[in-house]
């Protein structure tokens, strides 16, 4: 188990329920499928990392980080006794080449660098552990994780580490040797603590309640064709089944999610779920897990402390 677990960030969260439930832009629409597909990397790379030896190295996921006044990002973070490994995951998929410094697809569109962008996380992670006084040194790979990926031209002396290689890469870095101390667990725990779970570069569309779809969503394949039957929530789209309480529960983080300003109440959720027909069931549920504020009328929801 990771030290750090990856979760998916807000930024993904709230374009996945904008594109369920409107029309987004060209623009954001490219941006949210680059955000699902760079994601789904992330996911096959943990199931590559999850196989190094627990008692020899520890894993963070996804650090999101800010050195000063400068944000940056680490996909995985490896700690080995002497060298810490930020990994850099890409789930590029066709063909590709490199010339002069730079990565183009095969249209010769120009795309970002990645070489760029591990060089300058490691600028920014090596004065962090600077100030914290961490003397690891720091050694960072580009990691291609899509089998139908291909780089033309690419130099050997890159830190590129092909789909071919990945299994080879880890058998390799599980077999040395590597004893965890005080000092590597300190560090993660900073490092961790230092982690902000918000991007500043979030690129949301313009958007508002009324003109959103309601309903709720399906936990599975993220479908609004979800119906309710006694104390399930049905998707007619994959069949995937989820406890009415349990669906109630994720409309209402996404609400608190998309609206951080709005009151949690019991109206407003009973047209957000729209398919639920009992608001006593939602009151109750809503008590359950949430602190009431007010009375009657006014009454509303905040995350019990």
């Amino acid at each position: 188990m990771a030290f750090k677990e990856r979760t998916e960030s807000d930024e993904l969260k709230l374009f996945r329920s904008l594109n369920n439930r409107m029309v987004l832009p060209s623009k954001e629409k490219k941006i949210y499928l680059y955000l699902e597909k760079g994601y789904k990397g992330e996911v096959i790379f943990d199931q590559l990392t999850e196989r190094l030896d627990a008692n020899k190295f520890l894993i963070l996921n996804d650090l999101r980080m800010e050195t000063n006044s400068t944000n940056f990002q680490i996909d995985t973070s490896i700690i080995s006794q002497e060298i810490f490994f930020p990994c850099e995951v890409k789930n590029y998929e066709g063909d590709y080449y490199y010339k002069s410094d730079q990565f183009y697809a095969m249209n010769d569109t120009e795309i970002q660098n990645p070489l760029d962008q591990i060089k300058r996380s490691d600028t920014l992670l090596r004065q962090k552990l600077h100030k914290k006084r961490y003397p690891l040194p720091i050694k960072s790979n580009v990691f291609f994780v899509n089998p139908a990926f291909t780089l033309y031209q690419a130099p050997l002396e890159k830190p590129i580490i092909y789909p071919t290689q990945l299994t080879r890469f880890f058998e390799e870095l599980n077999s040395k040797p590597s004893i965890l101390n005080y000092n590597h667990y300190k560090l993660a725990e900073y490092l961790t603590k230092e982690h902000k779970t918000f991007s500043p570069y979030t690129r949301l569309p313009p958007y508002n309640y009324e003109h959103l779809k309601k309903g709720p969503s399906c936990v599975s394949c993220f479908s609004l064709s979800v119906i309710a039957a006694e104390t399930k929530l049905i998707c007619r789209a994959c069949g995937c089944v989820e406890k009415v309480e349990d669906g109630i529960l994720r409309c209402v983080r996404e609400l608190q999610l998309l609206f951080p300003n709005k009151k949690i109440t019991t109206n407003l959720v009973f047209e957000w779920c729209k398919v639920i027909e009992s608001r006593k069931q939602l009151r109750r549920i809503l008590k359950k897990h949430y602190k009431t504020i007010g009375t009657r009328h006014f009454t509303y929801y905040i995350i019990k402390e």
